[in-house]
C-alpha cells in the first residue's frame, strides 16, 4: 500500500505552520507573545450581525441543509454591494456564488477549470492558495511579479510567447496579500484587453477592497467594460465585517466559470450555515459605519506601526491598503533570510511576523506584519523589537520606540 501520494508530494512543507508551531508552543510556556503573523481580526462583528445570526439559529427549520450556491437573498445583497460600491451591474442568479470564504472558492474555481498540465500564471509572491489551488489540482504554475508595473506586462507577455501548453487562467490579488501593493482601474483596463487577446481566464482576489488608506479607494476588475467576458473575482466579508471566522465570500463575474464553480461545490458542499448566511445579509444590507470605523482603526495602526518601529531601528514602508505591511529584513539581519529572522524575533522579542518565503520565493528577505493587535501592543512589539536589534549589534535611534 502506497503512501506517496500524488498531490501529496507536489505540497511543500508549509513554512509558515512551523512558525505557528513555535507561537503555540511559546504561549503555551507562559510567554506573552505579540502575534503579528496571521491575519486575523481582533475585531467583533457588528451587534446587528450577531443579533441576526441568533434570531435565525433559534427557527427550527433554520438546521438543515442549506443551498451550496447561497441563499438568494444573500446572493441579492452580494449583487447590491456592487451596484452600490462600484456601479457594476450583477446578475445575482447567474454571476454570483456564494462560497466558505474567498479561499474556498478559489480553491473550488481550480478544481472546476483545470485540468492536469494546464499552465497557470500566478503572482509570486502570493497567498498561498493562489497557486497551490491551482497544484492540487494539477496545473503547472509560471510565477509573474505582483509589482504592477511595466514589467508586469512584460512578464505577461513572455509567459504567452515561451509557454507550453499556453498558459489558461491568470491568477491576481490586489490590494495584494502579502505586499500591500495597489493598482487603479487602468491596470484592470490592460490586463482584461490582453486577457481577451491571448483567450486567458482573469482570477482576481478582492478580498480587501474596503482596507484601502489615503482616501484612495480600491476598484474592481468587474469595473471594466467587457470585463465579465473573461474575469471573475473573488471577495470576502472576513476583514471588512471582523468576520474572519464565519467564512463567508463570494465568487462574482463571469457566468461560465460563475456555473462550473457552483456545479463542482454542488458535488462537495451544502453551502454555510443558513443562520451565517442570514446574518452575512444583514452585514451587506445593514448600516455600513463599521467598514469606514474599521478602515479608520487599521489606518491608525498602519502609522503607529510604521512610526515605532521606524523609531526601533527598522523602516517599514507604509502600506496603501490591506491590513498588512510588507516588511524588508533590517539591513544587518538580511543574511539570516526571512524565516530564520522570524524565529529569532518570536523567540528574542516575543513578537511573531509571518516569513516572506512562506508567500513564494520571490518573498525571501521580506516578512509579513499584520495589523491585528492594537496600538498599544504595537508599541509594545517596536519596543521589544529594538531590544532584540540591539542584542544583534544593530545601531538603532537614540529616540525610545514607544
Amino acid at each position: 500500500m502506497s503512501e506517496d501520494f500524488y498531490r501529496i508530494k507536489r505540497l511543500p512543507p508549509y513554512v509558515i505552520a512551523e512558525v505557528n508551531a513555535m507561537r503555540a508552543a511559546a504561549r503555551a510556556g507562559g510567554e506573552d507573545i505579540i502575534d503579528l503573523g496571521m491575519g486575523n481580526p481582533d475585531l467583533p462583528p457588528p451587534e446587528h450581525v450577531i443579533e441576526k445570526l441568533v434570531e435565525v439559529a433559534r427557527k427550527p427549520s433554520a438546521h438543515g441543509y442549506s443551498q451550496s450556491k447561497g441563499i438568494p437573498g444573500l446572493r441579492k445583497a452580494q449583487a447590491n454591494y456592487y451596484g452600490r460600491r462600484f456601479g457594476v451591474d450583477v446578475d445575482p442568479e447567474t454571476e454570483v456564488v456564494v462560497t466558505m470564504g474567498s479561499k474556498e472558492g478559489l480553491a473550488s474555481l481550480a478544481t472546476a477549470i483545470t485540468a492536469p498540465g494546464d499552465v497557470v500564471l500566478a503572482p509570486n509572491p502570493s497567498y498561498p492558495i493562489h497557486t497551490f489551488g491551482f497544484i492540487i489540482a494539477g496545473a503547472t504554475i509560471r510565477a509573474v511579479p505582483t509589482t504592477p508595473d511595466e514589467a508586469y506586462f512584460e512578464s505577461l507577455e513572455r509567459a504567452m510567447a515561451f509557454t507550453v501548453p499556453r498558459p489558461s487562467v491568470l491568477v491576481m490579488g490586489y490590494p495584494s496579500n502579502p505586499t500591500a501593493e495597489v493598482v487603479d482601474l487602468a491596470f484592470y483596463e490592460r490586463v482584461v484587453e490582453f486577457a481577451k487577446q491571448h483567450k486567458l481566464w482573469v482570477i482576481s482576489d478582492l478580498a480587501y477592497s474596503e482596507l484601502y488608506y489615503d482616501g484612495k479607494p480600491t476598484p474592481s476588475i468587474l469595473q471594466v467594460p467587457g470585463a465579465k467576458d473573461v474575469a471573475i473575482e473573488f471577495t470576502s466579508l472576513s476583514k471588512t465585517y471582523s468576520m474572519a471566522g464565519w467564512r463567508m465570500g463570494f465568487g462574482v463575474g463571469n457566468k461560465t466559470l460563475i456555473a462550473a464553480m457552483t456545479r463542482v461545490k454542488s458535488y462537495l458542499d451544502y453551502g454555510a450555515f443558513t443562520p451565517i448566511q442570514a446574518a452575512a445579509c444583514a452585514a451587506l444590507n445593514g448600516p455600513q459605519d463599521i467598514v469606514a470605523r474599521n478602515r479608520e482603526l487599521y489606518h491608525k495602526r498602519r502609522d503607529v506601526l510604521v512610526e515605532s518601529f521606524g523609531r526601533a531601528g527598522w523602516d517599514i514602508p507604509s502600506p496603501r491598503a490591506s491590513m498588512f505591511a510588507w516588511a524588508p529584513l533590517p539591513p544587518a539581519l538580511a543574511h539570516l533570510g526571512s524565516l530564520e529572522f522570524t524565529k529569532q524575533l518570536l523567540t528574542h522579542a516575543h513578537v511573531a511576523v509571518a516569513p516572506g518565503v512562506g508567500y513564494g520565493e520571490n518573498g525571501e528577505g521580506y516578512v509579513r506584519i499584520a495589523m491585528v493587535e492594537n496600538e498599544q501592543r504595537l508599541r509594545q512589539a517596536a519596543r521589544n523589537v529594538k531590544k532584540y536589534l540591539q542584542s544583534m549589534g544593530v545601531n538603532t535611534p537614540a529616540r525610545g520606540a514607544g
